[in-house]
């Protein structure tokens, strides 16, 4: 049982620095402005996710759940 722990929380790592690598990947193509929340988005403005920018978000939503799942996974494994 202690290995699974382990391999739970290295897994955990894992997930939150590939997490926060692809959120600094979206915002670095937008402003500071943005980034805190001003920019077009402010202005009820949208714009519509295509190509990479499409898929950095469609993968920051499926990591974000893996997250979560181990998350609760090693709440229940303890």
């Amino acid at each position: 049982m202690g290995a699974l722990k382990t391999a739970l929380q290295i897994i955990q790592i894992l997930l939150s620095v590939a997490l926060v690598a692809l959120i600094i990947l979206q915002s670095k193509g937008s402003g500071i402005g943005n980034l805190l929340g001003g920019g077009e988005g402010g202005l009820g403005i949208t714009k519509t996710r295509r190509g990479l920018e499409k898929t950095l978000f469609q993968l920051t939503i499926i990591i974000s759940a893996v997250f979560l799942i181990n998350a609760v996974v090693q709440l229940a494994a303890q």
